[in-house]
């Protein structure tokens, strides 16, 4: 059978739904949420910016780090990750704690696999952060109140670009290569963007959900 008309007929519906859902442009790790089909992940509102005010922020380190398990595709991990750090963006506790068990499960890893895991998400994480702080000098809808000083502090810690490669040094994933297109976009790195985009492209037929997310990097 011949499945190269479901796989373009995939990426058209990416590319369909990420015209439909930019109609602004805003920092590429935060503003657009990524469909996970069913996926788990933290509670979240109707919108982009628009968190569960009933989810206790105590619960945030652990519930985050839980949906972080070995099993968990790369795109939901940005998810998860992009609503942690929306959530944690108001609370320099709750921040502090979910980047201090991130930073943990790098030490602990004892495989390259999870080693690699813990990289992106730590990484991950810290560039979901630097973007927060862009949003605060975008004019368009933000995330409402954030602590800037321990955004700034945290997200300053690491590279977190820096372990997004090194993560892909050890897991050659499709997924990855999307993500690490977003963060060289957000920092305007064109040559890395382009190089990170064209990978993701060639690997997405055996990933679904990147299959769903590639109009994020249509015009990358």
């Amino acid at each position: 059978m011949n499945r190269k008309p479901s796989l373009l007929f995939c990426i058209a519906l990416s590319l369909l739904y990420w015209v439909a859902n930019t109609a602004w442009a805003g920092p590429p790790l935060l503003c657009h949420p990524f469909q996970v089909q069913g996926q788990p992940s933290l509670p979240w509102g109707a919108g982009w910016n628009q968190p569960d005010a009933r989810f206790d922020l105590r619960q945030l380190g652990a519930r985050t780090q839980a949906l972080l398990g070995a099993d968990t595709p790369v795109i939901a991990r940005m998810e998860t990750l992009r609503r942690a750090a929306i959530y944690a963006s108001a609370d320099a506790r709750a921040l502090t704690e979910l980047s201090d068990r991130l930073e943990a499960r790098i030490a602990a890893a004892t495989t390259p696999q999870a080693r690699a895991l813990a990289l992106f998400d730590a990484g991950y994480f810290d560039e979901t952060l630097e973007d927060v702080v862009r949003l605060q000098g975008y004019d368009m809808p933000g995330i409402g109140r954030v602590d800037a000083t321990a955004l700034r502090r945290v997200a300053a810690r690491q590279n977190g670009a820096l372990r997004i490669d090194e993560a892909i040094a050890l897991r050659r994933e499709p997924a990855l290569h999307f993500a690490a297109a977003l963060v060289a976009s957000a920092h305007q790195r064109d040559a890395a963007r382009q190089r990170h985009a064209r990978l993701a492209r060639v690997g997405a037929g055996g990933d679904p959900l990147l299959l769903r997310n590639l109009g994020q990097i249509a015009s990358l």
